[in-house]
């Protein structure tokens, strides 16, 4: 899976807003778009990629499904709403939005399986999967190519990653500055000093300096800029070993619904 290291998250960001958006990334330079059916934003989605006129070949859009509807033929039925939503021939990235234990792994991975057979889909992963939540789709014998899940300087889910890496599954962190908090942490304003560079391009560059792909979300057009000038330096390994060290803390988001103790 060819997946740009930095992609443009849209959660939160509806209608005009979500349209400005996202069209300034493309207008900066993101190619990898990430959404899903609950964010409510494909349509609006569909007319910034549309008003960019950018080829669809030259983007890697990501969706995903809600983790109450993922029996075959909704999969199905949601797939082809998707792909009418977004105005896209084919999905590059379809994930399973949240684990649902409830329903047999066999039922969704069979039907995206068949969806990616046809051409509507080119890869499909999941997000906020534990390891033993991959184990068990891994022990069925079924491949996957990307996990999404919450990610950032004291929540940097290390056996996470050395468990996908192990298993060639690509990490893709969302809230990758901690909805705002790891801006202050006194490491990435020293580094940003060093570097002459923003905390969030600290956070950024040392998220993809360790292999994993990050999806910042931003309305302001100066961060979604500045977000994407991470990618045109380097970070010393010493300092990458450094925010690495960085004391860890419970993760930030929760909700109802959610198997992190899995």
């Amino acid at each position: 899976m060819n997946i740009p290291l930095l992609g443009f998250g849209t959660w939160k960001l509806t209608g005009d807003t979500c349209i400005a958006s996202v069209s300034k990334a493309l207008e900066v330079g993101y190619r990898h778009i990430d959404t899903a059916d609950r964010y409510d934003n494909h349509q609006d989605i569909a007319k910034a990629i549309k008003d960019s006129g950018i080829a669809r070949e030259e983007l890697f859009i990501t969706t995903k499904i809600w983790f109450d509807e993922l029996y075959r033929q909704q999969v199905l039925d949601s797939t082809n709403r998707f792909l009418e939503e977004l105005q896209i021939p084919y999905i590059d990235l379809l994930l399973i939005h949240w684990p649902n234990r409830q329903i047999p792994i066999e039922e969704t991975f069979g039907a995206f399986t068949e969806i990616r057979e046809k051409g509507l889909i080119k890869n499909f992963g999941v997000s906020n999967h534990t390891i033993h939540h991959l184990e068990d789709i891994l022990t069925k014998g079924y491949e996957v190519t990307c996990n999404q899940v919450e990610l950032h300087p004291t929540f940097n889910q290390k056996s996470l990653h050395d468990f996908c890496k192990s298993h060639n599954i690509t990490l893709t962190a969302y809230s990758p500055l901690g909805m705002g908090e790891e801006l202050q942490h006194p490491t990435v304003i020293e580094l940003s000093q060093k570097y002459s560079v923003s905390p969030a391009q600290v956070i950024l560059n040392w998220i993809n300096a360790r292999g994993i792909v990050a999806i910042p979300k931003s309305s302001k057009p100066e961060n979604i800029e500045d977000n994407f000038k991470s990618q045109n330096w380097k970070m010393e390994p010493d300092d990458i070993v450094k925010m690495n060290n960085i004391e860890q803390k419970p993760r930030l988001l929760t909700t109802d619904w959610q198997d992190f103790d899995y």
